[in-house]
C-alpha cells in the first residue's frame, strides 16, 4: 500500500484520510452513517476501512455534538470549527489541523464505493495540483466528497469560504483540479432518502426476492425503536427513528447488534410491537413501534 500512496512523486505531501459524517441526514430521516447495507457493517465503519489502508492516518470530521455518538466515538476525529456550512467545514477544519498534508476525503454516504475506484483515484493523484477528483458520470462535474485535497488548496479554500461560498463543487471547478472519468459509473452514488436507500438495499441483495412472509424484495421500512434499562446504556439512546430491511423483530435486532454493544441474546428480552407484546417472528410493517426490554434487575 505505501507503494500507491507514493506513485505519483517522491515529494508528494503525506496523505492523510477523512470521512465525512458531520451532517444531518434530515432527508433520510437517520443517521447515515449508521446505515448498514450487505453485510450489516455500518456505512461508516465501511468508509473507515476502505480509506484507512491507504492514507498515513483515518479521521471522521463531527461535529461537536456527535463526538459522543456510539458509531462515531470508536474512531480518530476532527470536530468541525464552522457551523451551517456543510461538508466544507469538515474539509476546513482538517485542513486547519494539519495544514501540511494532503486529505483525501469521502463522504460516509457512498455505500456502493469500491476499492477499485479508490485505488484508480489514487495511483492518478497529481500532488503539483490543488486537487484530484473524479468527473461524474451524471453530469459530468467534479464530484468533491471522493477526492484529494492537496496542501496548495488550504489557503484558496479559506478564501473561498470567506466570500460566503460554500459549494465544494464550484471549488474544484475554479481550481487547478485533475479530473478524472469514473472506472464505475456507480461508485459515487450517494444515498441521502429512504428511497434511494431501498433502491441500493434492493442492488445488493437480490436474493431477497426468495424471502418469506409474503414480503415485496427489498422492501424498506420506517421504524421507530425504543431501547430501555441495559440497552438504552449500551446503545447510547432512549429511542431513535431508523430505515431497515429487516422482516421481524429477530433480524431487526440482530442488524442493531452489528452496530451497538449489546450483550443480551433475544433469548434473554422482550419485544413489543406497537405498545404489544410480540413474538421474535412477528413481520414488521413501515411506521411500527418496536420496543426491546431486558429483564428488571431485582425481579
Amino acid at each position: 500500500m505505501a507503494d500507491r500512496r507514493s506513485s505519483s512523486s517522491s515529494a508528494a505531501p503525506p496523505l492523510f484520510g477523512l470521512v465525512l459524517a458531520g451532517g444531518r441526514s434530515t432527508r433520510m430521516g437517520r443517521d447515515k452513517a449508521a446505515l448498514t447495507y450487505a453485510d450489516g457493517t455500518p456505512q461508516l465503519e465501511r468508509a473507515m476501512r476502505l480509506l484507512a489502508p491507504h492514507v498515513a492516518r483515518a479521521f471522521v470530521s463531527v461535529r461537536s455534538d456527535q463526538a459522543d455518538d456510539p458509531v462515531r466515538a470508536r474512531f480518530a476525529q476532527i470536530r468541525d470549527r464552522e457551523e451551517n456550512l456543510g461538508p466544507i467545514a469538515g474539509l476546513l477544519a482538517a485542513q486547519a489541523q494539519h495544514p501540511e498534508v494532503a486529505w483525501l476525503v469521502l463522504a460516509c454516504d457512498l455505500p456502493l464505493l469500491d476499492e477499485s475506484t479508490l485505488a484508480h483515484l489514487l495511483e492518478s493523484r497529481a500532488p503539483e495540483r490543488a486537487a484530484t477528483a473524479y468527473r461524474s458520470s451524471h453530469d459530468g462535474e467534479p464530484e468533491p466528497l471522493c477526492a484529494i485535497y492537496e496542501p496548495a488548496s488550504r489557503e484558496a479554500l479559506a478564501a473561498y469560504v470567506a466570500a460566503g461560498r460554500q459549494c465544494p463543487r464550484r471549488f474544484l471547478t475554479e481550481s487547478d483540479t485533475l479530473l478524472l472519468d469514473e472506472p464505475n459509473p456507480r461508485a459515487l452514488d450517494n444515498v441521502n432518502t429512504p428511497q434511494e436507500y431501498g433502491s441500493v438495499m434492493s442492488l445488493m441483495n437480490p436474493q431477497s426476492s426468495a424471502a418469506p412472509r409474503q414480503q415485496p424484495s427489498g422492501e424498506v421500512k420506517r421504524l421507530t425503536v425504543q431501547y430501555y434499562a441495559l440497552l438504552r446504556e449500551q446503545a447510547g439512546r432512549r429511542e431513535e427513528a431508523l430505515v431497515s430491511g429487516a422482516r421481524t423483530p429477530r433480524e431487526l435486532y440482530a442488524e442493531l447488534s452489528r452496530r451497538y454493544p449489546f450483550s443480551l441474546g433475544p433469548e434473554a428480552l422482550r419485544v413489543a410491537i406497537n405498545s404489544e407484546f410480540g413474538d421474535w417472528s412477528t413481520p414488521l410493517a413501515d411506521g411500527d413501534a418496536v420496543v426491546f426490554i431486558p429483564p428488571v434487575a431485582g425481579g
